[in-house]
């Protein structure tokens, strides 16, 4: 599938690996990557939190193929020096999320990467232009993990008309609720020119997704996930004001989720015992980032496998030409309507 995306970056497939803090590890970057999608290894909190995984490790599993590398930006900024010891493994492009990109731009394009930029309004649209990106991604609040507000079928064509208007060489990326090829379709219909695909590639076999985590997820529906600000609160991480986190709910979740005031006034509070459940893996306390398309998951197959089955589906809707035909309030694909006066 061929879209200024693929043009752009040298892949096969308008289709990017999210960069998942704790689960976009260098075996499923390289397995997008291999399949002919662009696999974004996650940088997560550039080794602030407690529990990531080891970056010159993970950076060792996809020497050979293209990758770029992304980061919480906030909590880069913390840590600026990881952005030059990274850029030395020659990404071939920096995501950054949550933050304003500008402080990092000249270094990351200086050395020949590209910017991507996640958004969430058109606030963070105008400093991803400014800091001079080559794509912007478009982020819905259906998205798992952090996000903001904004509707994932709204926010995407509003970004491409401002694009349009503002900086129409800019690549436009959707992201949040995206799991198939009615997914990628759908976006590239709303007027993007490639997709970020999150939470499908969580229950990935080549992710770093526990096991325990992934069965959750093949059992949930999206009525089970929950945006609260009030987990990161109590684990004692700092996110702007602006973002929440969507996650699987849990025991915790059910205890916390709608308490968010109390939770800020508890801050950090569950520091030790939070990442005592990590160490067991108990996902009654931990939470699993995961966006409302879990309902859509119910396996754990290869990134390859994924990413073909989503090319196959998008080509099949986008070349079928159906017509609808409205008869008493239905919607009836392939039937030519017929007038109400020669009906019988």
């Amino acid at each position: 599938m061929q879209t200024r995306l693929t043009e752009a970056f040298g892949i096969r497939h308008p289709i990017v690996c999210a960069p998942m803090a704790l689960i976009t590890g260098g075996r499923l970057a390289a397995a997008v990557s291999s399949a002919g999608g662009l696999g974004i290894l996650g940088g997560g909190y550039a080794g602030t939190l407690a529990g990531e995984p080891d970056l010159t490790q993970e950076l060792a599993h996809i020497r050979g193929q293209k990758f770029g590398i992304g980061f919480t930006t906030w909590a880069l900024a913390r840590v600026p020096h990881v952005l030059d010891e990274v850029l030395h493994h020659f990404p071939c492009c920096v995501f950054l999320s949550f933050g304003d990109p500008r402080p990092f731009s000249e270094r990351i394009l200086r050395s020949g990467a590209k910017l991507i930029c996640q958004v969430q309004s058109l606030r963070h649209v105008d400093q991803a232009i400014e800091a001079g990106a080559s794509a912007i991604v478009a982020q819905g609040a259906e998205a798992g993990g952090h996000g903001a507000l904004r509707s994932t079928l709204p926010f995407v064509p509003e970004v491409a008309d401002y694009l349009a208007m503002k900086s129409p060489a800019t690549l436009l990326l959707a992201a949040g609720g995206i799991a198939n090829g009615r997914g990628l379709a759908a976006a590239l219909m709303l007027g993007a020119d490639g997709v970020v695909v999150g939470t499908r590639f969580l229950t990935s076999e080549e992710a770093l997704t526990p096991a325990a985590a992934s069965d959750r997820v093949a059992r949930a529906t999206g009525d089970d996930t929950v945006r609260t600000k009030a987990i990161d609160a109590l684990r004692g991480v700092s996110w702007p004001e602006e973002f929440s986190f969507r996650v699987l709910k849990n025991k915790l979740t059910e205890q916390w989720s709608h308490r968010e005031a109390d939770a800020t006034a508890a801050f950090g509070s569950l520091v030790a015992a939070y990442a005592e459940a990590r160490s067991r893996q108990d996902f009654d306390m931990v939470v699993v980032g995961a966006g409302e398309c879990v309902g859509l998951i119910h396996d754990r197959p290869s990134a390859v496998s994924i990413l073909e089955a989503m090319v196959t589906e998008a080509r099949s809707l986008l070349g079928r030409r159906a017509t609808l035909n409205f008869v008493d309030g239905t919607a009836n694909p392939g039937v030519q309507r017929t007038p109400a006066s020669e009906r019988r």
